[in-house]
């Protein structure tokens, strides 16, 4: 499910990034680039979106990404190129825009340890079924909800229940994005799963 949309004007700059030098080679490269990267913009910047919680932030960053991307392409071994993607974001947002966004203050120290004692914390909100045609006006209401709740979620929480959730990484995926174990990226699921249930609980009350 994709809460947030690349907005148009964010693919402008693409073009003009993998212009290349006018070389045969350079021109191959960029069109190499363009047809590998391209295609995963919109979730590279759903993934700023979310780490920087500022939409100009966020594509200064993406445009960033694309740029030092696009520069170590040659060193790029595959097979997928959208965790590759989202490392050298995460990189980005870490070292040139924490400074600007309040957002980025990692709490990695003893956050991990917290244990998840929600037996009904396994499965996201976001897919349990629907009873009736009646309910996709209902649906996109809790979409915004969901949203939200996300994007007031911790950062390590927030991190991985997007790279997950929204742009369906597998756990080995998603630890060598964040450089992380395996198993402490399912006890961030876990967590995060848990603390947006009962945000959820918590908003039907009121």
């Amino acid at each position: 499910m994709m809460l947030d949309r690349t907005p148009q004007q964010a693919l402008s700059w693409t073009t003009e990034a993998t212009a290349g030098n006018g070389s045969e080679s350079q021109e191959d490269k960029a069109r190499r680039f363009r047809d590998a990267a391209l295609p995963h913009l919109n979730d590279v910047y759903t993934l700023a979106r979310y780490l920087l919680h500022d939409t100009s932030d966020a594509e200064d960053a993406v445009q960033e990404c694309y740029l030092r991307a696009l520069r170590h392409f040659d060193t790029f071994r595959g097979p997928a190129i959208k965790p590759w993607l989202f490392a050298i974001l995460r990189n980005v947002c870490r070292s040139e825009f924490a400074r600007r966004s309040s957002a980025l203050h990692y709490i990695d120290q003893s956050i991990d340890g917290e244990p998840d004692k929600d037996a009904d914390a396994v499965s996201p909100l976001w897919q349990e079924p629907y009873a009736s045609p009646e309910t996709a006006v209902l649906q996109q209401r809790d979409a915004e909800t969901i949203r939200r709740f996300v994007a007031e979620l911790p950062q390590p929480f927030r991190e991985a229940i997007v790279l997950r959730e929204i742009n369906d990484l597998s756990y080995r995926e998603i630890a060598d994005v964040i450089g992380i174990p395996v198993g402490t990226v399912m006890s961030r699921l876990a967590r995060a799963r848990s603390l947006l249930r009962k945000a959820w609980v918590s908003e039907e009350k009121t």
